[in-house]
């Protein structure tokens, strides 16, 4: 059978890639290795980790909130943790059926096996009872994704020693949890656990958690998840994982105070960032070399160095995000059919679904800094929005960083409720490079969270802000 484009990977870049390429008239299929279209994202990421981020959250504010909102709760509050699995299973498959749908109606052929490069139009899939078929394809784009990474001498053995993947369906809720790295994964998982009793460290070699956002982001997070009793060690790094039987053993140093920790937990979640993964893909075969971080080196239309063959998402430069490569997906289908797409990456938000949820665009007081870029900075506590009050959802702040003369909205930063669905009107405002005073003259309605970004940009805007 042969393609105008094959995808190979079924994830949120490559899914989307694919329909975007069958709406524009390519013949076209998919390749995934595993038996459910979705990826990581879909089937051991971004939805499973956000279904039980949602349930325990429900969880915790009963048990610390409802009395407060005159709702009494008789008896003992208790958690069907099984129950909690199988709603996040019901979720997931629920998502993937959707994509699955979603080929049937563009009518895009889905091979389930493990693709890999005969030569750059030939791909061959490896099929899980063992048998193989070679399809051809005029163009291609790899959309493999990218898999947990791991220290050198931490050995994973996903029994007590767990990646994001097994700590998304443990057999009980644990005691002790010892989650290596304050970035977005751990202090998500973290919070999932914590939230549900169980007593969490994170091990941090940087001096604040998610290390890559805005420095106000890590600081309020790191007060925000000391309230629900995890415990940190920052500026720490691991320096050894052993499994012990039934627990689990972390050693770590202290390089700021000179110390070294012992932390004994029933679980050590390592959760240090993600690697590129490219396995068996067969690149050797069409000429493509991996760059030193593992990632396949592409141009600025994401071409690799093989003409017809493209690259997006996790196994290319740049954020690991499931809409970072949505974007890319679509931006090489429209190149493709001939069209003058566009991404602007500095654009592209990052989300941090704890609670109080965070999540930043743009550039970061520390970047504008380094830039030596005159700016201009304003803020806004939830604290004193009303709707937050009424909601009990207090903690945090907005950030907005803008120019010093020309008053553009340089870098938007958020940590509060709601504030992964706030960061929308973020982007937009800085894609059409809205000043801080266009946000303050528009009217946002009262009361909502969105009315603290106004209050943000007014404060930007010679300290203006009203509420506080």
């Amino acid at each position: 059978m042969k393609y105008d484009v094959t995808v190979i990977g079924s994830g949120p870049g490559g899914y989307v890639a694919a329909i975007r390429c069958a709406q524009l008239g390519f013949k076209t299929a998919i390749i995934e290795r595993y038996p459910t279209l979705g990826g990581t994202c879909l089937n051991v990421g971004c939805i499973p980790s956000k279904a039980l981020l949602d349930s325990t959250e429900h969880y915790h504010k009963a048990a610390h909130q409802f009395k407060e909102h005159g709702i009494m709760i008789d008896g003992n509050l208790t958690i069907d943790f099984a129950q909690m699995l199988r709603r996040k299973d019901q979720v997931v498959k629920q998502t993937c059926d959707g994509v699955n749908y979603l080929m049937t109606k563009n009518k895009i052929a889905v091979y389930h096996g493990h693709g890999s490069f005969v030569d750059a139009n030939n791909i061959k899939i490896q099929k899980p009872d063992g048998s193989s078929e070679t399809i051809q394809t005029d163009k291609t784009i790899i959309a493999t994704g990218s898999k947990p990474s791991t220290l050198p001498f931490i050995t994973i053995d996903k029994q007590r020693i767990i990646t994001s993947t097994e700590a998304l369906k443990l057999p009980e809720i644990p005691k002790k949890m010892v989650v290596i790295g304050g970035g977005v994964i751990g202090c998500e998982l973290g919070s999932v656990y914590a939230r549900m009793g169980t007593e969490v460290a994170i091990v941090e070699y940087m001096e604040r958690l998610i290390a890559g956002m805005d420095f106000d982001l890590g600081h309020e997070l790191e007060r925000s998840l000391k309230k629900i009793g995890i415990k940190m060690h920052l500026n720490t790094g691991v320096t050894a994982v052993a499994n012990e039987g039934n627990s689990v053993k972390v050693t770590a140093h202290n390089h700021k105070t000179n110390t070294d920790i012992t932390l004994d937990a029933d679980y050590c979640l390592v959760a240090i960032g993600r690697r590129p993964y490219t396995d068996n893909l067969g690149l050797e075969n069409i000429g493509i070399t991996l760059n030193k971080r593992g990632q396949i080196p592409v141009n600025h239309h994401l071409q690799t160095a093989v003409p017809g063959i493209y690259a997006i998402g996790d196994v290319i430069e740049g954020a690991m995000l499931a809409h970072k490569a949505e974007e890319e997906g679509i931006f090489v289908a429209e190149l493709m059919a001939g069209q003058k797409p566009h991404i602007n990456y500095l654009l592209i938000p990052g989300v941090v679904y704890t609670w109080p949820e965070a999540a930043g665009v743009g550039y970061t007081e520390q970047q504008l800094k380094e830039q030596n870029r005159a700016y201009k900075v304003g803020k806004f506590p939830f604290k004193a929005s009303g709707r937050a009050r009424a909601s009990m959802d207090t903690d945090g702040l907005i950030k907005v960083l803008a120019d010093e003369k020309t008053d553009e909205i340089l870098g938007v930063h958020m940590i509060g409720p709601r504030t992964a669905d706030m960061i929308a009107e973020a982007v937009v405002a800085m894609e059409y490079r809205a000043s801080a005073e266009d946000i303050a003259r528009m009217s946002h309605a009262h009361p909502t969270f969105t009315e603290s970004f106004k209050e943000a940009c007014l404060a930007a805007t010679d300290k203006r802000a009203l509420h506080v």
